[in-house]
């Protein structure tokens, strides 16, 4: 059986402070796997729940591509979706309000969406907020509270302070 949030959970979720990892940027350089480049990248939230980064992007396309936040729930080997930005590439249909729009959009997770048998993240609204797929990643660090790590204000090997 899947697992279900409330809208409330899901919300909680997503401003959960997640710092990302000193080495993040390069662990996201994206990979090449048949006909796209994919990426992903495990972080621990503050409250201790367990998400994971995935990035997808076409290597023929380039506003073919999705940028995920989802929970691994525990106890289970299923992704839950939180968040998709995708790219300006298809257009999509909200099943419950009969609207289909092209461009890019954000994906979120929602409890009627559940409730209908749908996927979790097929919801969707229309963005502005980002252009490519760079600009995607950013929104969604920017938005589902990741937090960038300190940089150590010491001085390096080598390195002298006045």
């Amino acid at each position: 059986m899947a697992v279900k949030y409330t809208d409330k959970a899901i919300a909680d979720m997503i401003a959960e402070p997640k710092p990302l990892p000193v080495n993040w940027r390069s662990r996201l350089n994206l990979l090449d796997k048949r006909g796209h480049m994919e990426r992903e990248l495990d972080v621990i939230g503050d409250h201790g729940n367990e998400y994971r980064v995935l990035l997808r992007q076409s290597e023929i396309n380039p506003l073919d591509f999705s940028v995920i936040l989802a929970l691994s729930p525990p106890e289970t080997n299923q992704l839950f979706c939180l968040r998709r930005y995708s790219g300006k590439s298809h257009e999509h249909t909200n099943r419950i309000e009969g609207e289909t729009f092209f461009g890019a959009h954000v994906h979120y997770a929602t409890a009627r969406y559940q409730e209908l048998g749908c996927g979790e993240d097929a919801y969707a609204e229309p963005c502005d907020r980002y252009a490519d797929f760079e600009s995607a990643l950013l929104c969604l660090l920017r938005e589902c509270g990741f937090q960038e790590p300190e940089v150590d204000p010491s001085p390096r090997l080598g390195e002298v302070k006045p």
